[in-house]
């Protein structure tokens, strides 16, 4: 199938080869990044070629009648850090639009050369270091990343996920420095979305595939440290998605069309001063799976929007939403055997939908700006299963698992962010009202019959329901500050504390009082030591808060904050303007992380599912760290040539009811990955990708127990007197992409070949736990031909290996208008 997929796409790119060249148009503005205020005058050079332009009054520019390529865009500023803005690609289709920031440099022209090489650089003075940026050409032409972020995201170093952490091979876990898939906290254009992927983990994070199109995205900045005060929430990372704006200058779009999905982006000008994007997106991906025989079926829906708008020069109104519907199910393969049938038949259904809207207004001061953001954010999640399958969806005798729970949050923050001299302030607050409820039902055992009809044993079931409401409230610091001359040494430091109406103690901001120091020092023309000491706290999600027991006592209101303190110190090294060396060690604490009651061990050992993080008694007593160290190499586009490369070795260990350290769920301990890409001429482009992770720990199956409980519970019994003791084997996967542009006047068309585990390599995972059936798969295997017994004394225990190799190839092309 791959070769036939490979001829296909060589015989579309050269039955329309042989067009002369194309033009395209570049066009944006420039910021003070400090002040946000619009700059005129900013040169803008594309590299290697004689072609240039310079902002207007209005800080814009544009540049026309570009041959059709990829180019790296340098601008430049008397009193500001030089800016490369690395693999812009123009195309006759789209005109495109970028927005730039400059950072005002040191004042003494004899310290120019500090500065000089840091054109690469993403640091900034309050996130000096852990901090990595991804251009959008980064992400639509990774290979294996197939345009979702989330996937693109876990080539960086320190980030595991997706079979690399621990986690299921097909899902967008995103793991980082060994923390928690739900410790990442995530903002679109400053409005914080609690998820970026379907079918998500409700409290927790996941799903096969990206909820954001690329389409929009201009860049993403992953800060895996050091954050800065403003965000909230976090204890691993803050990922931030900056979407362009729409071209002012005539409405454009494309249209994608792959074997995982079929997207539509429309954008133009609205009025004057006003632009938009829009896009839908639709999943084949269930048709794919389906016809590679997996028994995985996604199916969504998507949109998006945003409207950007300039009442005046020195204010600015933005709209964006963003929404999902999904359904997620497992099939049964045709090779299945009847173990995997009956297993899969007995998996629970998944229904979401979910939505973001916010609008957010930009106002600039003297010497700086306010914001102030707005956004209602609401999730639905329903799960089904019924004895037998979702063929017997609707009759309640059969129905073994209900869930319906949602949430809804309304945000409101506001901030100042000024400049006085040398000297960088910021300070805001941020309130929050949350809605969460549930309910649920769970059989673990039928009624057990007499052979007249009479109950021998009444069925065992779990019921509760819950609902809750309060706020949540926070306030924040930041003071910046370069020092010595030459401004070499700059420190930032900051403060905030956060708070809420529902855990016993939670309006006592001391308890949250979380400091953070970074410092950056040039050591010379280019090098940078860096170093950051910060606390932070995130609340428990609101599916363990609003847990009630079965007298309907809310047993989870005295949690704490869980706790997280970070020690990070590295170096960089800048050997020329687009090349990036770095080189860091991390320590990180936590206290007070939620322990289960019932077992006495901590969540982070235990991992997580594909329903929901919690609905169960916890305790905020577990304690965990992380620790390790981190190369990171980058080659922006020169000489057409592109490469990263990446190496993460670490420790994660957490504690639970005992006291005693076990490895997490994701301790992996090895994370690496290469990426290279390569430009060829007439509009060729290949990239190749790959990813290694250490076998994650896992605990085995209680056989005992297991064989005991089994037809109660549906599943096998793990023992925990061997928690995280086993390992699986260690993740490998390599990833291919092939691209072919092709520009007309006004019309562009890229074929694009993207194959995920091309080496069809295993993918890591334990073993599921279930009983022999028979060959029809009438009913269960049993050692003396009687019944299966209640207790599964006459069954035969059997494991199901899930560590199949899947390779996903998809053929595709976008066209630009």
């Amino acid at each position: 199938m791959l070769i036939r997929y490979c001829l296909f796409f060589l015989l579309l790119a050269v039955s329309t080869a042989g067009f002369g060249q194309a033009t395209g148009v570049l066009g944006g503005t420039v910021r003070d990044r400090s002040t946000q205020q619009l700059l005129p005058g900013v040169t803008l050079v594309l590299e290697g070629t004689s072609l240039g332009t310079a902002t207007d009054a209005e800080g814009r520019f544009r540049l026309t009648d570009i041959p059709t390529g990829s180019y790296n865009v340098r601008a430049s500023f008397l009193g500001y850090e030089p800016l490369l803005r690395a693999n812009v690609v123009i195309s006759s289709g789209n005109a495109n639009i970028l927005s730039l920031e400059l950072t005002p440099a040191a004042q003494q022209l004899g310290e120019v050369q500090v500065t000089a090489n840091r054109s690469v650089r993403v640091a900034t003075a309050e996130t000096p270091l852990s901090v990595q940026r991804l251009s959008v050409e980064e992400i639509k032409s990774n290979p294996g990343g197939n345009f979702d972020i989330s996937k693109v995201v876990q080539t960086l170093p320190g980030v595991g996920g997706g079979g690399a952490g621990g986690t299921a091979g097909f899902r967008n876990d995103i793991i980082i420095r060994g923390g928690a898939p739900n410790e990442n906290v995530y903002y679109l254009d400053g409005i914080e979305v609690p998820v970026i992927n379907h079918f998500q983990t409700q409290g927790s994070s996941g799903g096969p595939t990206g909820l954001l199109n690329v389409s929009f995205i201009e860049e993403v900045t992953l800060s895996t440290s050091a954050f800065e005060a403003r965000y909230d929430n976090a204890l691993s990372s803050v990922l931030q998605f900056r979407q362009r704006e729409g071209n002012p200058e005539r409405v454009q779009g494309n249209v994608r069309l792959s074997g995982t999905e079929v997207a539509g982006t429309l954008e133009g000008p609205l009025a004057k001063n006003t632009t938009f994007l829009a896009s839908v997106r639709r999943s084949y991906l269930q048709l794919l799976f389906q016809a590679l025989d997996l028994p995985i079926r996604p199916n969504y829906w998507d949109a998006q929007f945003k409207v950007s708008t300039r009442l005046s020069p020195k204010t600015t109104l933005t709209a964006l939403g963003v929404g999902a519907i999904d359904h997620f199910e497992l099939a049964v393969p045709k090779k299945a055997s009847p173990e995997s049938e009956y297993t899969l038949r007995n998996t629970p259904t998944i229904d979401q939908w979910n939505y973001t809207l916010g609008v957010s207004l930009r106002q600039l001061l003297d010497r700086g700006y306010l914001n102030v953001a707005l956004s209602r954010t609401q999730l639905d999640n329903q799960l089904d299963r019924f004895e037998g399958g979702t063929a017997f969806a609707g009759d309640e005798s059969r129905r073994v698992l209900l869930t319906r729970s949602g949430e809804t949050e309304t945000k409101l923050r506001a901030d100042v962010n000024k400049s006085v001299g040398k000297w960088q302030y910021a300070y805001g607050a941020v309130g929050q009202l949350i809605h969460y409820d549930s309910r649920y039902f769970n059989r673990l055992r039928r009624a057990v019959l007499a052979p007249d009809g009479t109950e021998q044993q009444p069925a065992v079931d779990v019921r509760f329901q819950t609902d809750l409401d309060f706020a949540r409230f926070g306030v924040f610091a930041q003071l910046t500050r370069p020092f010595l001359p030459g401004d070499r040494l700059t420190l930032s430091a900051g403060v905030r504390a956060d708070g809420n109406t529902f855990t016993e103690q939670g309006a006592n901001l001391l308890r949250t009082f979380s400091p953070r120091l970074s410092a950056s020092y040039a050591l010379a023309p280019r090098w940078n030591l860096n170093a950051s000491v910060g606390r932070y706290y995130k609340i428990p999600p609101s599916t363990l808060l609003g847990f009630r027991d079965a007298a309907g006592r809310q047993v989870n209101q005295s949690n704490r904050y869980i706790g997280s303190t970070h020690y990070v110190a590295g170096a960089e090294w800048l050997p020329g303007p687009a090349t990036r060396f770095t080189l860091e060690g991390f320590w990180k604490q936590y206290d007070h992380y939620p322990v289960s009651v019932r077992d006495g061990i901590s969540l982070a050992n235990l991992g997580g599912d594909f329903a929901a993080l919690g609905n169960e008694a916890v305790t905020s007593t577990g304690r965990g760290r992380a620790f390790g160290g981190e190369f990171f190499f980058q080659q922006k586009l020169t000489n057409n040539l592109f490469a990263v490369a990446s190496y993460t070795l670490f420790r994660s260990e957490f504690s639970g009811g005992d006291g005693r350290y076990r490895p997490s769920a994701w301790d992996t301990r090895h994370l690496a990955s290469v990426l290279l890409g390569r430009k060829f001429k007439r509009g060729w482009e290949m990239g190749l990708k790959y990813r290694f992770a250490g076998g994650a720990p896992y605990t085995p199956f209680d056989a005992a127990a297991s064989q005991q409980n089994y037809l109660t519970l549906g599943q096998g019994v793990l023992d925990y007197s061997q928690l995280n003791t086993q390992r699986l084997k260690s993740f490998q996967q390599f990833d291919f992409r092939l691209d072919k542009k092709i520009n007309w006047r006004r019309v562009t068309l890229d074929l694009f070949l993207d194959v995920q585990n091309a080496f069809v390599l295993p993918t890591p995972a334990a073993e599921s736990y279930t009983f022999q059936r028979t060959a029809d798969n009438s009913g269960f295997v049993t050692t003396d031909g009687q019944p299966v017994r209640e207790d599964g004394a006459n069954a035969v225990p059997t494991l199901l290996n899930n560590s199949d190799a899947t390779v996903l190839p998809t053929i595709g092309f976008i066209v630009e208008f």
